[in-house]
Formats: C-alpha cells, structure tokens, sequence
C-alpha cells in the first residue's frame, strides 16, 4: 500500500472537475441516481458533511449521475451500518456517511454492532484529524491555566457530558483514570448547545469537544480565545497553533494504557468516513474511490466544507481500511477493559 503521502501527492496531480468525470470512459452511472445516506438527523457535523458531498461528488463520476441524500437515524447510527453490511444493494448506488466511531463497536462485539468492518467498501475518510483536535477547554475565566494548574486545584473542574456512551464522557473518564485529569463530569445534557450554555451561565467549567465542533457551534469564542484548552486527544503531537498544551499520548505512563488510548483514539483519526456496501463491483468500487477523493483534494469542495466549520485532511479507503486493521488487532484484554469503561459510565 502507497504512504498517505505519496497517494495524496498523486492524487493532487491528476486531473479535477468535469474531466476526471469524463475520462475513464465508464458510463454506468449516467442516467442514474447516487444515494447518499446518513445515520443521524439533520443539521449536525455528518448531515452538513453528507449535502456537501451530494452538491459535489457528481462532477468526478463518469456519467454524472444525480445526488440524493437520504437522513436515516437510528441506534445511533447502527441502524444503517447494519443495514449496510446485510441488505443495501450492493450495486455500487448507495454511499453511507458514518459515523466514526461505529467501526470500534463492531470491534468490541457490542450485540448491537452486527457488521464487520473490514468487509466494507472504505471510499475514504474526509478528516484524518491533522488540523483538528479533540480539546479538554475550560472557559476563560477558569482558575488553571494548564494541567499543572488543574491538578493543584482543590476542586475538580465540573466537564459538561451528553448520553451514556458518548465519546465526551469516554474520554473525561480516560484522562481521569490514566492522565489524572482533576475533573468531574455532569451527564444528561441532550447536546452541545445546551452544554454551551451551561458553561455561559458557569453551571460547568468546561467540556471535552472536537475544534471543528467549536468552529460550529461558537465559532466567535474560538477566534476570540475566550476559552482555554488544556489537553488534546485524538493527536499523535501537539497542536501547532497551541505548542503549550500537551497531547494524552505524552502523559500515559504506563504500557497498557498507551495501547488503550490507541484504541479509543483510533476513531478520530478517520473521523469522517464514507462507505459503500462489501462486495460491489470492483469497477464501481474503482470508480467511487477515486472520485470520492478526487472530490475530497478538490479547492471548491474544501472551501465549502470549511465555510461550514469542518476542516478537511482527506486520506483514502486504503489507509481508512489499514487504519481499521490495525484496531482490530488491539489485544482482547485490551478492548475489554475499553468495553468496561464504556459501560461503567
């Protein structure tokens, strides 16, 4: 398999718009309807991503079929991964925008998850987290100013968390159990606006939240550096623009839990996947990952995505399914201690 580099690089140099459409000379598509399906309800991070795709994927398919895009939520998006594996048609007509971390479900033997993620059709992820981060932030206001700070308060901060499972909840837990993160987490919020809220009125310090989510959600407060991040997850280093704020990888000590936050964080690192049904044919499969990237490195494309808050650092199926490969290797001691945090919450 080529490096993510070099399959960029090569990627970057081929032709855009109408005339990578035109050029492979394949003419299934003409005349008919793509469908792109996403697993959750509309307005969020998945669905804006999903009508961004359906007003641009067309220009890089042979034929230029027409883009509809279907919302089905479900399980938590479950519903349709499921769906996906066993009964959409798997003629290369149906696309699914997932979410990213249903894959690591399938990997813990959640009853619910009834899918095998390696058997998919990975057409690629359109954020591999490069620009983006998975941010502990504390409102300006807050008495620390770091981790150190944090760790001598004689308060814990009070984190704002949504539903059991959620990966707000999971990892305040990992960085109160492995980082030792002086923190505690008020649950129930029914999403990431009413946890802004309650930090506006100082009911919580804090919360746990991408940066693309709050590019999205309190873009003004980002820009306007009123609130403090303290700690980065989903990284492998730190942040350019935050040199001072550590990433959880370099304050794990001990092995096990190294090998731990590698799996919890493996979802972040294809955190905007699209996927096709298994077993299409390897023609269509061809046609939809090239153009799905094609799309993805196109300056139109991300210039959009990123008017609506979603920064973009695409990688390909192959490295979405080495990606996936790798976590399914995680040892079983591992995953079931992952699987125990989940549940414990």
């Amino acid at each position: 398999m080529m490096s993510r580099r070099e399959a960029l690089a090569s990627l970057a140099a081929a032709p855009l718009g109408m005339g990578a459409a035109t050029a492979q000379g394949n003419d299934f598509y003409a005349g008919k309807t793509l469908n792109i399906i996403v697993g959750s309800s509309t307005g969020g991070y998945y669905d804006t991503a999903g009508r961004t795709i359906a007003r641009h994927l067309s220009r890089f398919i042979p034929g230029r079929p027409s883009i509809v895009v279907q919302n089905q939520p479900g399980a938590g998006g479950l519903a349709i991964a499921n769906k996906l594996a066993h009964t959409l048609e798997r003629d290369g007509l149906s696309i699914v925008v997932m979410s990213r971390a249903l894959p690591q479900l399938a990997f813990l033997n959640d009853p619910n998850a009834n899918f095998d993620p390696l058997k998919l059709t990975w057409l690629g992820s359109l954020s591999s987290y490069k620009d983006d981060a998975y941010l502990m932030v504390v409102n300006e206001n807050f008495p620390a100013d770091n981790m150190a700070d944090l760790a001598k308060l004689p308060k814990p901060a009070i984190l704002g968390g949504t539903r059991g499972g959620s990966t707000n909840i999971t990892f305040a837990l990992i960085g109160k159990d492995m980082v030792g993160m002086n923190v505690d987490v008020v649950r129930g919020f029914p999403g990431a606006n009413e946890i802004w809220l309650a930090m506006e009125r100082g009911e919580v310090d804090g919360q746990i939240v991408d940066i693309s989510a709050i590019m999205v959600g309190r873009p003004q407060l980002w820009a306007e550096k009123k609130l403090k991040p303290l700690i980065a997850f989903g990284r492998t280093e730190r942040l350019p623009d935050y040199p001072n704020v550590p990433i959880a990888r370099e304050l794990v000590k001990k092995g096990e839990d190294f090998a731990l936050l590698d799996f919890a964080e493996m979802p972040f690192f294809m955190a905007l996947p699209v996927v096709a049904p298994p077993d299409i044919p390897a023609d269509r499969a061809a046609i939809l990952r090239k153009a799905f990237m094609d799309m993805a490195m196109d300056a139109t494309f991300r210039a959009e995505m990123l008017k609506a808050g979603i920064m973009t650092s695409p990688v390909d199926g192959a490295y979405v399914h080495a990606l996936l490969e790798r976590a399914a290797k995680t040892p079983e001691s591992i995953r079931q201690r992952f699987a125990k945090l989940l549940a414990d919450k």
